[in-house]
């Protein structure tokens, strides 16, 4: 064992000796390489030879004086030759001073002025080349460094120039682009809208006329808004042909499009939009969601704006804004439309839940007063009488607060009380038996839900009025801590074959009321009924922060 490790260590020991004799090769081959190149740069300079020649002239000067002490006798000889040894070594020193001024100083004062001229941002400088040498090498490579510098110096300044020009497009493409909503937020309506549209566009790309088409259901363009046409060739243009020329070309393909006159369209037209033809027309889509809408029309003089790619992306933005516009404008006029039928709808339902039934109460109370008079009841007529006029206040009452809050009287008590107040009427009114069952837990539903909610119990308690011949009555109102409401009117009278919400206006309008209703409520409205056996109208509904129904936990 000891063997082997004495084996290992001598072959470690052999592999270290061959490392470091390495090394010292190569430090050996480096020095020389180095010394080389030293002498090789020494040469070219021109300072080597007279160097050189000082020496040995110094060592001639050394001899010289030693030959001379050791032979008198030819002292002069000496003596003379050390002169001329001396004035060879001061040639030899003028010539190094020289050499040293032209080889070295001056090239670095060359590249001290180089180096103040770049400091001051004169890129354009530049070093004397010398006619060889190390030096020569060197101005060639800094001045290469020069060019490069300002090469990169013009190129950033250009690119510079380029983004400065390219935000400043950017910043006024974004104020075409305010200037456009704005002036959708402070339009009175449309038409103002589309005007106040293309003069701003007259103005962004000084365009002699601009136009504006809507796309119409049978596949035409209406001219809905224009600027610098005349009267004459508006009335002409009012409605054309989607297939017709490059404007409706642009609405099928969606894209921007441009001609650059409008020859073919004082062709298709049959008249002349201006006195010159040589005009560019730049047709536009007006784009929502994917849907063309229209077109706008710019009529310029000087052609080739669409060639720039930031006018045209401008224009194609512009464009699917007012597409937005247009849409927002029609939606809104819809909205409108919607909300002026969904009031007469209600001002309907109201007037049939409140004064139609009051109406309809006093018509059988005048049936009641005319049958007490011709029986001669006297006691009896004078009761209806009072009824009579008591449902007439009532009427009175009702019809003001219709026209002055638009909704029926309400108890400030609640839902419950409101019903509560109007099973009492009916009690007086027909004098059938009547039984309100009040389980009701909420303490308050927002007034929107407890007025269609009275409006129900009410229409069903004046059809059981007109139509059931009950004895009795029942009404359940219900409400649990879950959220679910249940209102529930049963009678015993003679019931209906088929329910009729479905059927046309006439005397089951009330049904269909209730329905709708129930559905405002987000609730449904089951009503059971078969002949001879009475009536049930359920009607189920949640608060809403609910949003299901369980009729069977509730019943």
């Amino acid at each position: 064992m000891s063997s082997i490790i004495n084996k290992n260590d001598s072959q470690s020991d052999i592999t270290n000796q061959k490392e470091k004799h390495h090394c010292h090769r190569h430090y050996t081959i480096q020095f020389i390489a180095d010394w080389k190149q030293k002498y090789r740069a020494l040469v070219s300079s021109g300072l080597f030879c007279p160097i050189i020649g000082l020496l040995i002239n110094v060592i001639l000067l050394g001899l010289s004086g030693f030959m001379a002490g050791s032979n008198p006798e030819n002292t002069q000889i000496f003596i003379l030759a050390q002169i001329t040894l001396m004035l060879t070594a001061v040639a030899l020193v003028a010539i190094l001073l020289y050499r040293i001024q032209h080889k070295l100083m001056l090239p670095l004062s060359h590249l001290k002025s180089w180096s103040k001229e770049m400091r001051i941002g004169n890129l354009s400088a530049r070093i004397p080349v010398p006619s060889s040498g190390d030096f020569a090498s060197l101005a060639n490579d800094i001045n290469a460094l020069g060019k490069d510098l300002m090469n990169l110096s013009r190129e950033m300044d250009e690119r510079v120039a380029q983004q400065t020009e390219r935000i400043g497009q950017k910043n006024r493409s974004l104020e075409i682009l305010y200037d456009v909503a704005a002036s959708i937020n402070i339009s009175r309506d449309l038409d103002d809208l589309l005007v106040r549209f293309l003069r701003i566009m007259n103005d962004v790309v000084n365009a002699k006329a601009a136009t504006l088409r809507l796309v119409t259901d049978d596949e035409q363009m209406r001219l809905v808004a224009s600027v610098g046409l005349s009267d004459e060739v508006v009335e002409q243009e009012k409605l054309i042909s989607l297939k017709r020329c490059l404007c409706g070309k642009a609405i099928t393909e969606g894209e921007l499009l441009s001609q650059e006159n409008i020859k073919e369209c004082n062709l298709h037209a049959g008249h002349r939009f201006f006195e010159d033809d040589n005009i560019e027309m730049i047709a536009i889509p007006l784009q929502y969601r994917g849907e063309t809408l229209g077109v706008y029309n710019l009529f310029v003089e000087k052609p080739g704006l669409v060639n720039r790619e930031d006018i045209k992306n401008l224009l194609i933005s512009i464009g699917r804004h007012m597409g937005m516009a247009i849409e927002k404008s029609r939606l809104d006029a819809k909205a409108k439309q919607s909300s002026i039928i969904q009031e007469r709808n209600l001002l309907s339902s109201e007037l049939h839940d409140s004064l139609a039934q009051t109406l309809a109460s006093l018509r059988f109370q005048v049936a009641n007063l005319d049958d007490s008079i011709t029986g001669g009841d006297e006691q009896a007529a004078e009761r209806e009488v009072a009824q009579l006029e008591n449902g007439l206040n009532e009427a009175y009452t009702e019809l003001r607060e219709l026209i002055a809050h638009f909704r029926a009287p309400f108890d400030e008590r609640g839902l419950a009380q409101s019903i509560a107040k109007s099973v009492d009427r009916f009690r007086k009114e027909t004098g059938i038996f009547i039984f309100f069952q009040n389980e009701w837990d909420q303490d308050e539903l927002p007034s929107t839900l407890e007025m269609q909610v009275l409006r129900i119990a009410q229409e069903s308690l004046n059809n059981i009025r007109k139509h059931s011949k009950a004895h009795a009555v029942r009404i359940l109102l219900r409400c649990n801590k879950k959220g679910r409401h249940l209102l529930m009117i049963e009678d015993d009278g003679v019931g209906m074959g088929k329910p009729a919400l479905n059927e046309r206006p006439g005397e089951h309008i009330g049904l269909s009321i209730m329905k709708e209703r129930a559905q405002r409520l987000g609730g449904e409205l089951l009503i059971e009924s078969e002949a001879g056996e009475g009536t049930r109208i359920t009607l189920t509904f949640n608060t809403p922060e609910t949003s299901q129904r369980n009729i069977l936990d509730l019943i």
